[in-house]
């Protein structure tokens, strides 16, 4: 499976940015899709993940501003971003797995996002 994401950027606080992230290869087994996110000294953790199209997980530190979907179609996973704060600013990866509750072996190369004060 491989993972290619797009969308990040530099952005001022309170704006907006939508990652996306387009899975191509053996994705027959691939059922969840998440977002997650590491800052420079940080673990990387978890932002938000989706089971099929329907059923959503998401950090507490971003429900409400963030929002994640999926179109099974086109095998793409997208997260829109609101109300950006500085400490969003992270470098973003997309994981594609089977099961829900570790990560799957899938990444995508990470892409920056900057949110400016």
């Amino acid at each position: 499976v491989q993972l290619v994401e797009s969308g990040g950027g530099l952005v001022k606080a309170g704006g907006s940015l939508r990652l996306s992230c387009a899975a191509s290869g053996s994705t027959v087994s691939i059922n969840v899709m998440g977002w997650y996110r590491q800052a420079p000294g940080k673990q990387r953790e978890l932002v938000a993940h989706v089971r099929g199209s329907v059923t959503t997980n998401y950090a507490d530190s971003v429900r409400g501003r963030f929002t994640i979907s999926r179109d099974n179609a086109k095998n793409t996973v997208y997260l829109q971003m609101n109300s950006l704060r500085p400490e969003d600013t992270a470098v973003y990866y997309c994981n594609a797995a089977n099961n829900w509750f570790l990560p799957g072996n899938y990444w995508g190369q990470g892409t920056q996002v900057t949110v400016s004060s």
